[in-house]
């Protein structure tokens, strides 16, 4: 099924739930479905960001990296985490400028307040990933597969014969080394980009009646 369909089936149901609302065709106030609307809009841009985070992060990453020749997993990757980091990023943007609507700060509780904080954490973790550790990961990670290939090591799964390598290559071994670096403080954003979203999701769960 091609995307265009996959899209416009969800756009269907969509519609058809807005439809089927209560609120649809008994407000009559122009403020409340405006209200309603950023709510939704809030909600379905917060649970994007909530899903693609828990996939990628505790899930897709871990199942390909365990399947898939380290360069084609490498190589992946690299396509992926721009498209990742920008989704999230805009999603969060979606989320802390509706949840700012919502609440504006001079009127906002304290709690409202620390919530927007969180949510405002949450779209700079990723704002950094997107523009300052994934370039530099993506460029560490080419210029260390041209090292490996070298060595012609990189179409096996794991990190074994880049380890056993590394050990006679001082510049494979310094390449490692920075790759880590920039890649653990890019993993430490991502996480602290979760953690952000998940104190908001308690706050939203206080929120829902079942």
């Amino acid at each position: 099924m091609a995307w265009i369909t996959r899209f416009l089936a969800v756009v269907t149901f969509f519609a058809i739930g807005i439809v089927f609302s209560s609120q649809t065709f008994t407000s009559t106030n122009p403020s409340g479905v405006i209200s309603s609307s950023l709510k939704l809009a809030h909600l379905l841009s917060f649970s994007t960001a909530w899903g693609a985070a828990l996939w990628v992060t505790f899930i897709g990453g871990i199942i390909m990296f365990k399947n898939l020749p380290r360069h084609q997993f490498g190589n992946l990757q690299s396509k992926m985490f721009p498209a990742y980091f920008s989704t999230v990023a805009v999603c969060g943007a979606i989320s802390v400028a509706a949840f700012a609507y919502l609440h504006p700060w001079k009127s906002a509780s304290g709690t409202e307040k620390l919530q927007l904080g969180f949510l405002s954490s949450s779209f700079l973790f990723n704002l950094t990933n997107l523009f300052i550790f994934t370039p530099m990961t993506i460029e560490m990670m080419k210029q260390r597969h041209k090292v490996e290939r070298e060595e012609a090591i990189g179409d096996e799964i794991g990190w074994t014969k880049n380890q056993e390598v590394a050990k006679k290559n001082p510049k494979l071994a310094a390449m490692n080394k920075k790759f880590g670096m920039i890649h653990g403080l890019s993993s430490l954003a991502n996480v602290l980009s979760f953690g952000s979203l998940a104190m908001h999701s308690w706050y939203l769960a206080g929120k829902i009646q079942l």
